[in-house]
């Protein structure tokens, strides 16, 4: 049971540093023409709030057992912060200000989370606390793809939906989520359920969908949100595909 608790881990540190690095296509361009164009820095800044938070939790004073967790998530809060930082450098004063005031807030909200659960909890609660924490962030960037799902099925294609995502998403899920029930511990095998579910149903509609050449017309804006890893563009900014089909968004995740 140990053994398989920790090659799950494992696996799940591989799969999640898959989705971490997918953005870096985004950034690449944003290097190359020195500015974020249409892309948004949201996503990132609220993707290293959860990893801020899940690093956090997986530390052995808060959740005994869960190294894997922190380790991943700390990984993941350093990326995410690169390219935070990228994106404060190269945006437009007016998207910079925002970003950066997104980013302090984040900070702060971690911050608060951390010192609560150092000064004023203890055990069994602090471990609670930080758990339903990081369990409302973990599910709230899983759900991001819902509308992008809601799209395929509209426009009945799924060029918007990249392939590889959805599988990364997907084994992110399963394999954290059977972690968590090896562990025993809810605050990681609900919201990582809820991935792999969520991870099914995106790889069912690709199944479905994928010879199919649907309708022509632009998603709505709300089909914007692949996922807190992944580009979100703004509502009516052009689509523009890079060479390997994937959508390349006009504004900029698992």
């Amino acid at each position: 049971m140990a053994i398989a608790h920790f090659l799950f881990g494992i696996f799940g540190n591989v799969t999640a540093l898959f989705l971490f690095l997918s953005p870096t296509i985004t950034f690449k361009r944003i290097i190359q023409n020195k500015s974020t164009e249409e892309f948004s820095g949201i996503p990132y800044v609220m993707t290293l709030l959860n990893c801020l938070l899940a690093a956090w939790y997986g530390l052995p004073f808060v959740s005994p057992n869960n190294i894997l967790v922190a380790t991943i998530n700390g990984t993941g809060s350093v990326i995410e912060f690169i390219y935070v930082i990228i994106f404060l450098i190269f945006a437009a004063k007016r998207e910079k200000a925002k970003i950066f005031g997104l980013l302090m807030f984040v900070l702060a909200v971690f911050a608060m989370v951390a010192l609560v659960s150092l000064l004023a909890l203890h055990d069994k609660s602090r471990k609670i606390f930080c758990g339903f924490a990081t369990t409302i962030f973990s599910i709230i960037m899983y759900a991001s793809p819902l509308s992008i799902m809601r799209t395929v099925i509209k426009t009945k294609s799924v060029e918007f939906m990249p392939f590889f995502l959805s599988l990364f998403v997907f084994l992110c899920g399963t394999s954290w989520f059977v972690f968590g029930l090896l562990g025993g511990d809810p605050f990681v095998y609900v919201p990582n359920g809820f991935g792999c579910g969520l991870g099914t149903m995106q790889l069912i509609l690709y199944f479905i969908y994928r010879n199919k050449k649907g309708e022509t017309k632009k998603p709505p804006s709300t089909s914007a949100e692949v996922s807190l890893e992944m580009g979100l563009p703004k509502p009516n900014q052009e689509k523009k595909s890079n060479t390997n089909g994937s959508l390349v968004q006009s504004e900029h995740y698992v």
